[in-house]
């Protein structure tokens, strides 16, 4: 297992590095001068020129990267060209909308697909399976950003039970700031519950249909130990696979549903970033964003050998 461990390690540092070069020149081959944007239309040609010596980007694309990469191996982001503060500090203060986006999101998707796609699968071919998988398949055609704005124009707008945007003032409580999470993280949970559902469904048809799930219910075993002890058990690896890479996708998705929302997160962020051609901010951000893809990989393998004692063979 140690073994297994180790190498699973070198290949998130091989993935990492490939990223970070990856990431490093695509920012780099976009059009756009950062030093232009942030002086200007008025701005001279001289001034572009020494602003762009100030920034190091008038260094060759190998300079700025061995010079990036020497940055990294210090746990150094880099300097945000716009905030004028570190990467690292700016991604920090956006955290935590994206966080807790991220997290009520997930147990709303959860708990929307888990319990219906186990029904479903316990009732195939029932009325109550066709219409999970029809819902299911309707879910997952529709953007997160619409339903957020459906969302948004009926319980904000019409009944005024939520904020429209927005994520609290300065001195605003918890509570409050998550209050203003509930309808993003509604939209986003919506969309997110409909591949959840349709492989929790999968997963235990291909489970409930096994011998020894006849085998128990032949010795007289309770229904409901057997679909969610035995059944629900072994079919828990497709399920935990697809749970860490929604957990993934709603990190990176999020940036949408931020900006619709109007929340200060890293979305947000990435997004303002891109439109002033702030190159560390950007890399920084997806570095990071890859970073947790890679984390939960992880993660959700090391949960494979507590869920199936086969993994560990």
């Amino acid at each position: 297992m140690i073994r297994y461990i180790l190498q699973r390690l070198a290949g998130m540092i091989v993935v990492m590095f490939l990223v970070v070069t990856i990431v490093f020149v695509i920012v780099r081959v976009t059009p756009g001068d950062p030093a232009a944007v942030m002086l200007g239309p008025d701005a001279t040609a001289q001034d572009i020129a020494d602003l762009r010596s100030r920034l190091g980007l008038d260094r060759t694309l190998v300079v700025q990267y061995l010079f990036y990469i020497g940055q990294l191996l210090k746990g150094d982001l880099g300097q945000s060209i716009f905030l004028n503060i570190p990467v690292g500090t700016a991604l920090l203060q956006r955290a935590e909308p994206t966080f807790f986006l991220t997290i009520f999101s997930l147990l709303i998707a959860s708990a929307i697909a888990l319990p219906i796609g186990i029904y479903a699968a316990y009732r195939r071919g029932s009325l109550i399976d066709q219409a999970a998988t029809t819902l299911a398949m309707l879910a997952a055609s529709i953007p997160s950003f619409w339903l957020g704005l459906i969302l948004m124009q009926f319980f904000a707008v019409r009944l005024n039970l939520f904020p429209v945007s927005g994520y609290g003032g300065p001195g605003s409580s918890f509570g409050e700031r998550m209050y203003h999470l509930m309808l993003p993280a509604v939209a986003l949970g919506l969309v997110s519950s409909a591949l959840i559902l349709r492989f929790t469904r999968a997963s235990m048809l291909d489970v409930l249909g096994d011998d020894y799930i006849r085998t128990a219910r032949a010795k007289g075993m309770v229904e409901r130990k057997v679909v969610l002890k035995h059944a629900l058990k072994n079919a828990l690896i497709p399920i935990l696979t697809v749970l860490g890479l929604t957990a993934a996708v709603l990190v990176s998705g999020a940036v949408v549903t931020e900006t619709v929302f109007g929340l200060p997160g890293i979305g947000n962020l990435v997004v303002s970033a891109v439109l002033r051609r702030d190159y560390p901010v950007i890399q920084g951000a997806l570095l990071v964003i890859a970073a947790l893809y890679v984390l939960i990989n992880f993660a959700i393998d090391m949960l494979y050998l507590l869920v199936d004692p086969r993994v560990r063979y």
